[in-house]
């Protein structure tokens, strides 16, 4: 937008918004710089910031070192891979849907991994393989459900949802009915991965996860326009040049592979993908090309939060169970925001 000054007459960039972007941008920057330090020196060692500076630099005490090098490090570096994935991956698909309340399981990547880790549990095989596994599960299944939802050559946004919808009811009942014929171990090795954790997460899940995650984190930056041009409207967005077919397609499937890569490392992780778009377009307004990567950045910041937090007790709780904690009220709270006006 611009403005018209009044002392040189000329046209220039209206500063309201940039103040915004400006102050969202060193919020989250400073939340994940206070929180990336609070993670590297709380857990169950605690480390003084001495002590964690000397283990950083690779001095002093070398349990220390092994510590931080080998549990914490990998840890935040994985929970910041996978936030970021499931916020950008959840503000594509709000964006496309034109729908608020969708978040990266709607397509369902949730059930499609949940079913293939629960089979792989109840039968014990190829139990190194369950995050790759759980990968390809989340993947075809999407492709299920766009090929459901394709109505003649276009991608048809109610059909989208009503197919992810029948697919993720069907594998949900089959998930539970084999849970019931599970012994007592299998059901809790299940259940780990299907609230989501990252505990014991290290540099093999996210040297196998974040390549591919940070090449779809880009390609999903560079749909911005589309999805700017999707929020007009079916009708001017193909006036202006845009195939709505390809476009959704394009755009679920750097989704799917944004959730489906955060899932392979994670397990089902929710709430950061339906939140972090919602508080973030709070701050800047719905212009994609902002919102998108202060999403990402969002999700890294929030996840890394839970998971610090799920850290700080005397038991370790499941990462998935503190964002839903965290979520729920969140989400209220903004769904109150919006309600009276103050968007």
């Amino acid at each position: 937008m611009k403005m018209l000054s009044k002392q040189s007459g000329k046209q220039v960039p209206e500063t309201l918004t940039q103040r915004r972007v400006f102050f969202a941008v060193m919020v989250l920057l400073l939340g994940l710089v206070l929180t990336l330090l609070l993670s590297l020196s709380q857990g169950a060692v605690p480390l003084s910031f001495d002590e964690m500076l000397q283990a950083l630099l690779r001095r002093g005490d070398p349990l220390k070192q092994t510590i931080l090098w080998d549990l914490r490090v990998p840890r935040i570096f994985a929970a910041m891979v996978v936030g970021a994935a499931l916020g950008m991956s959840g503000a594509l698909l709000q964006g496309m849907l034109r729908n608020s309340l969708a978040d990266p399981f709607i397509l369902g990547i949730s059930a499609g991994a949940g079913l293939v880790v629960i089979v792989m549990v109840v039968l014990q095989v190829f139990q190194a393989w369950i995050p790759l596994a759980a990968w390809i599960g989340a993947i075809i299944t999407t492709a299920i459900v766009i090929f459901l939802g394709r109505s003649g050559s276009k991608l048809s946004v109610e059909r989208l949802i009503l197919g992810g919808v029948a697919v993720s009811s069907l594998f949900g009942a089959v998930q539970s009915t084999l849970l019931l014929l599970a012994e007592d171990g299998q059901i809790q090795q299940a259940l780990n991965w299907l609230i989501g954790s990252l505990n014991g997460r290290g540099w093999r899940e996210v040297n196998a996860a974040a390549p591919y995650i940070i090449i779809a984190l880009i390609a999903g930056w560079l749909l911005a326009r589309s999805l700017n041009l999707l929020a007009l409207g079916d009708d001017l967005a193909v006036s202006l040049g845009v195939n709505l077919g390809r476009s959704r397609i394009l755009i679920a499937g750097v989704a799917t592979l944004l959730a489906a890569g955060a899932v392979s490392v994670s397990g089902l992780v929710g709430f950061i993908g339906l939140v972090v778009p919602h508080g973030v377009r709070l701050l800047v307004g719905n212009d994609h090309r902002i919102l998108l990567p202060l999403s990402a950045l969002g999700g890294a910041w929030l996840l890394m939060f839970a998971d610090l937090l799920s850290r700080l007790g005397s038991v370790e709780l499941p990462v998935g169970s503190v964002t839903a904690l965290l979520g729920s009220p969140l989400f209220i709270w903004l769904l109150y925001q919006r309600k009276t006006g103050t968007e």
